[in-house]
């Protein structure tokens, strides 16, 4: 007579109760906001980057920039990705034409609005020297893809296009304070914020 085996019979109940946990750990996908797909890795000096979360950056009513943020180990505590050691990549597309100078200008207040007086008197000779980078930008057209990654040992790096403009900026501590435009508690956006962490 034929045997009929069922699953539990070829399968542990243990295993099999691993196995159907498997989806919940599987690779973190790739995200698309706003007709922007942003990878699930990166590579920066090396180190291979998991996309922590992507959002949008909306001002008024209009898009302005698709954004997409990189670490070595994610995390839903945007105080947790701040203080996270190693390189990091924070990856711009623009939705908009831009100058330089609107990147920098908004980098700047951004920048003032989530950290203290102290830290910005203590980071201001190397934020003139980012926003010098920026502003050689010159005009930034839409689709134009904007990176600001911290390379252990360099500093801060921007990259246009996947071209590096400017000298390295090299202060790492600077980074953290950076990310708090977007990750702070006055971020320049609380969509794009909690898009970025991956809880939106």
């Amino acid at each position: 007579m034929a045997h009929t085996f069922t699953m539990h019979k070829l399968i542990p109940a243990w295993a099999l109760a691993v196995l159907l946990c498997i989806p919940a750990f599987s690779a973190h996908a790739a995200i698309e906001v706003a007709g922007i797909k942003f990878a699930d890795t990166t590579t920066v000096a090396g180190q291979t980057l998991q996309l922590n979360g992507a959002g949008v950056r909306v001002k008024v009513i209009v898009d302005v920039y698709a954004a997409g943020l990189y670490v070595g180990k994610r995390d839903t505590s945007a105080q947790a990705l701040l203080a996270q050691p190693g390189a990091k990549s924070m990856q711009v597309v623009l939705l908009r034409d831009l100058t330089g100078e609107d990147f920098a200008d908004a980098m700047v207040k951004g920048f003032q609005r989530n950290n203290s007086v102290a830290d910005v008197a203590h980071f201001q000779t190397r934020v003139d020297e980012l926003r010098k980078t920026m502003i050689s930008f010159g005009s930034v057209k839409k689709g134009t893809v904007i990176q600001l990654n911290l390379v252990p040992g360099a500093g801060i790096r921007a990259l246009v296009d996947g071209v590096q403009k400017g000298p390295d900026v090299q202060d790492e501590d600077l980074y953290a304070a950076l990310l708090r435009i977007w990750l702070g508690a006055k971020p320049v956006d609380d969509g794009l914020k909690a898009g970025l962490l991956g809880t939106k």
